[in-house]
Order: C-alpha cells, then structure tokens, then sequence
C-alpha cells in the first residue's frame, strides 16, 4: 500500500481543538502520547503475544507517537499504518517516522474514520485507537465499530483505550476545570453520561454490543506527583489543554467569569510541593466473529 499523498482540503473536523494550524495542540498531544504509553507500562502492554499482528491500524493516530514506538518494539511487524483528519499531523508523524528509522514500514493516511476505512476487508491484525474521545460522540460508534470489524481479520483483535476525565487532584482548581471540561464534552456528545466515567465505563458493553467478543479490559491509574518527570508531563498536558480547548467550552457551556484566575490557580497548585493528580486509564479490546459480514446489530 503505498503512501498517501497529502490533500489540499480536510474534511469538517469533530475535534474539540478546531484550530489545526494551532502548533500548543500538536506540542500537547506529543506529551499526552507519551505520558498514556510510559504510564500505561508500554504500547500493548495487555497483549499476551504482539508478534502475532502484522498489520496495524491506528485510527486518530495524531502525531503518530503511539504506531511508531510500536514499530521500533515489535520490528517482526510488517506494515503499520495511522490515519488521522489532519494533513498537519500526519506531516509531522511522518516526519518522525523517518527520524526514528521506521518509514519502511509505517505510513500515515489522511483519513476521516467517521466517514469510512478506505482500506480492504480484512486487512489488519490490529485496530487500535486511543483518546478518541476528543473526536468521536455517541452516535458515532455504532458505525465507527462495524468498520472496526470490517477491516480487521477474523479472530482480529480491536483494541481501544480511554482517558478518564474524573481526574482526581489535591488542586481545587484543577478539579473545577475538570469539571467543566466534563460538562462540555457530555454537553456536545462527546460522553454517555455525565460524569468523568462517561466514556471508560461504557467501552466494554458498546464492543460487546457490537458483535466483538472475548471482550477484556485492563484499568491502570496514572499518579503525577510534583516534582517528578510523571509531574512535569501532567502539568504541561493541563497547562496547554485549558488554554487550547478554551473555544470549545465556550461553545458548549457558559465559562464562569473568572476562569483565567482559576486557570493560573491551577497552573500554580500544579507546580507546588505535595501536590498530586490521578489520571484512569482502561483498554478494552476482543476479538472479531469469525463471520464478519453481517456484524451484530443492536440498538444504538
């Protein structure tokens, strides 16, 4: 499969940061990828054997950190392939591919997962995404999940890890801004419910929903204490994020009037000592059916 070529139009983007030229987003999502990867113990660390996935899929793959750290662990992977909406993303991903020795067997597609998987019927070992929550809503899974399985081998397995907004923190701030955060992404459908949870505890049920089985899941809790490399990575990622997502609240929910203040709060309990902040992480992947061709149907 050879590489795309870069379009000179992009599809309307569902991401909560519209901005793609925005250079703090793609700096945030370098430090969030690899904050989840280091603090998720590695890029599969569930997965009882990885050799036996030759072709992966990431979907929203971003900067692309996630598909090539994979490449540079698993080297007996034989094509790795990211997709993302974002032809500025996918530039830089694939300039890092080449930096880091991997462009012989990773590409980088420019791609709108929520349109369809521009790729042949079982193609892939492996579907991963991760943090899709920034661009998927609920009524996008049902569809988002039947191409999961469409491109992915029988006996396949798709593999999909969450952030759990309920971030839990010592900062008052830090919690409040969460809180909105929250609010704004059940507000524009981003999350099932209302709460933190709103999208780790539904993953299970929507791939069992959706015809994946044998589903499993693996929850790890990510601690960042001042001080520490975990630390510093927390407080970037929140610095740039309450900056950047800023439109996106406004256009959900009414920001209360002195957010700036507790936006340098935030900023300022995150940088004293004693200070922690906890993070949940879940995967859950399955397997797909052995006949693919009429996935599970079930009510949205």
């Amino acid at each position: 499969m050879s590489q795309q070529e870069n379009f000179h139009w992009e599809h309307p983007s569902t991401y909560v940061v519209q901005d793609r030229s925005n250079e703090e987003e793609l700096a945030r999502l370098q430090i969030q990828d690899h904050m989840l990867t280091v603090g998720m113990g590695g890029v599969l660390p569930e997965q009882p054997d990885p050799s036996v996935f030759q072709r992966v899929l990431d979907v929203g793959c971003g900067t692309g950190g996630w598909l090539i750290e994979t490449a540079k662990t698993y080297p007996g992977m034989s094509l790795l392939i990211g997709i993302d909406v974002s032809t500025r993303m996918l530039d830089y991903a694939r300039r890092q591919a080449e930096a880091n020795g991997v462009s012989d067997r990773v590409e980088f597609h420019q791609m709108d997962a929520l349109r369809m998987l521009e790729f042949p019927t079982s193609f892939f070992d492996l579907v991963n995404h991760r943090s899709a929550q920034s661009w998927l809503r609920t009524w996008d899974w049902y569809k988002l999940l039947q191409e999961y399985q469409r491109v992915c081998r029988p006996e396949g397995v798709i593999r999909i890890t969450e952030v759990d907004f309920a971030v839990e923190s010592t900062s008052s701030a830090v919690n409040q801004l969460n809180h909105l955060f929250v609010r704004a992404f059940h507000q524009a459908g981003h999350y099932f419910t209302p709460q933190g949870d709103g999208i780790t505890s539904q993953i299970a049920r929507l791939l069992q929903q959706h015809g994946v089985l044998d589903v499993q899941t693996r929850a790890c809790m990510l601690e960042q204490r001042t001080g520490t490399p975990e630390g510093q990575s927390f407080y970037d990622d929140m610095r740039l994020v309450y900056r950047t997502a800023v439109p996106f609240l406004q256009k959900w929910i009414r920001l209360p009037d002195d957010y700036q203040e507790i936006y340098q709060q935030a900023l300022s309990d995150m940088q004293q000592p004693g200070f922690v902040g906890k993070i949940g992480l879940l995967t859950a992947w399955g397997k797909v059916p052995a006949r693919q061709e009429n996935p599970t149907d079930s009510p949205r």
